[in-house]
């Protein structure tokens, strides 16, 4: 029988972990997924400044944060989730290639504050993508843009390469890569165009003629991840409890809009988990 957890809490830093941290400690089954543990940021800030009783550096912190987290047990899996889907009872959380079912699910996703390019909302799921695994394979033997956010997407432009007749890589960085069909472009991507369909990629370098656009970023927009959530720019909408628009989802940390500090992010991660166990009927 499939396991069905109480909570699913989606995103690595601050706000997923104490999002996870809480959840543990109210009783709840959870499943803590996120790409980085405790985000890639904490460990390369000079000086954390803004968490009670807290005096050093990133790496310092990222230490305390890690005893903390092997001393109370909080399990953490590694996966960068593409997508939360609505069933008749909870959601079901995809990993690619994996599946997994929860009652209620925590979105501590981020924010990618460099917003978005031209067309990249309008052609979603036509031509726009934001995982490699996932769609790769439906852009075989075409022309396809990778635009790099960090690079440890380096070898996620790689996989796709191998459907790719030719993969076109913006990246704001240096990157080694071995496909030979990879073609290193200069310039910022300002716009996906097209009739119905993706069909070029617009850049300061020029046009560039292609069947699909990956946007291979750390924080992917939350709408992209959970259709139909209420969402006001990059950030998703909540009430006071931290629910969204969608009932048993609940958000928390950066994602729900500034100030983007981690005493904020850790309070917000407490507030979802006692949220999602009164929404399941407990007694938080």
């Amino acid at each position: 029988m499939e396991h069905i957890y109480d909570v699913a809490v989606i995103g690595g830093g601050i706000a997923g972990y104490s999002a996870a941290l809480s959840s543990k400690s109210l009783g709840l089954d959870c499943l803590w997924l996120g790409a980085d543990l405790f985000g890639e940021k904490v460990k390369k800030s000079e000086y954390v400044r803004n968490y009670p009783s807290f005096l050093g550096n990133g790496a310092d912190f990222f230490n305390a944060l890690e005893a903390q987290r092997e001393r109370e047990g909080v399990l953490f899996t590694e996966g960068r989730v593409d997508g939360v889907f609505r069933m008749k009872e909870g959601y079901a959380v995809s990993v690619s290639p994996k599946m997994y079912s929860a009652r209620t699910v925590i979105l501590c996703t981020g924010v990618d504050l460099k917003g978005k390019i031209k067309g990249e909302s309008e052609f979603l799921g036509r031509g726009v993508s934001y995982c490699a695994v996932c769609d790769g394979p439906l852009f075989r033997g075409k022309k396809i843009a990778a635009v790099l956010g960090d690079p440890r997407f380096c070898e996620e432009a790689e996989y796709l390469a191998g459907f790719a007749k030719t993969l076109y890589v913006f990246a704001p960085f240096a990157g080694n890569y071995l496909a030979e069909n990879i073609v290193v472009c200069g310039g910022v991507p300002r716009a996906v165009e097209g009739e119905g369909r993706v069909q070029r990629l617009l850049a300061d370098s020029g046009a560039y003629d292609v069947d699909g656009v990956f946007l291979l970023r750390s924080a992917v927009p939350p709408e992209a991840i959970a259709g139909g959530l209420k969402t006001d720019g990059a950030h998703i909408v909540v009430d006071r409890s931290l629910a969204t628009s969608l009932g048993g989802l609940f958000a928390a940390g950066d994602v729900t809009g500034p100030p983007y500090q981690y005493a904020k992010a850790a309070g917000e991660g407490l507030v979802a988990a006692h949220s999602a166990k009164r929404y399941l009927g407990g007694n938080a």
